[in-house]
């Protein structure tokens, strides 16, 4: 099945905010609005109101978030997420799991750099050509080398 393009651009992957979730409840308990305000911040414009509830139920579900409700400001009492011992564990190994995809895709984006200036020409402009001034195709040292 493939993916519509549109679709993809833009969002986060699956699951890709419960790190962030989980790190935002390390620094602090917190309600689900002021969660969701601290993720726009982050960077995730226009998250789904109805996803990160879903997040947080399944999180306290699997004891890694726990709530209570806090009276503590004006009006009705709100459900304030804080994070477990058992959350915090699984924060670091969700860490540990990002940092080697961080590597995956570090490689991933050096193949893919290396690729679009051997193989420019393929997709259209050649990487030298004068209307591709800004590109320079990767030369290697041996190449005027005969041997």
């Amino acid at each position: 099945m493939m993916v519509n393009e549109h679709d993809a651009l833009g969002k986060a992957p699956k699951n890709f905010l419960v790190p962030y979730i989980l790190l935002i409840l390390r620094e602090v308990p917190v309600h689900g609005y002021e969660l969701i305000q601290r993720l726009t911040v982050l960077g995730f414009p226009g998250v789904d109101r109805g996803n990160v509830y879903r997040m947080l139920r399944q999180l306290e579900q699997d004891h890694y978030v726990q709530s209570t409700w806090s009276t503590a400001s004006a009006g009705p009492a709100k459900r304030e997420y804080s994070l477990t011992e058992s959350g915090e564990a699984y924060l670091h190994i969700y860490a540990d799991e990002l940092e080697r995809y961080q590597s995956m895709l570090s490689q991933f984006f050096r193949m893919y750099g290396s690729f679009v200036q051997l193989y420019n020409p393929f997709f259209g402009t050649p990487a030298d050509s004068p209307e591709n001034p800004e590109k320079k195709s990767i030369r290697r040292n041996d190449e005027d080398d005969p041997t």
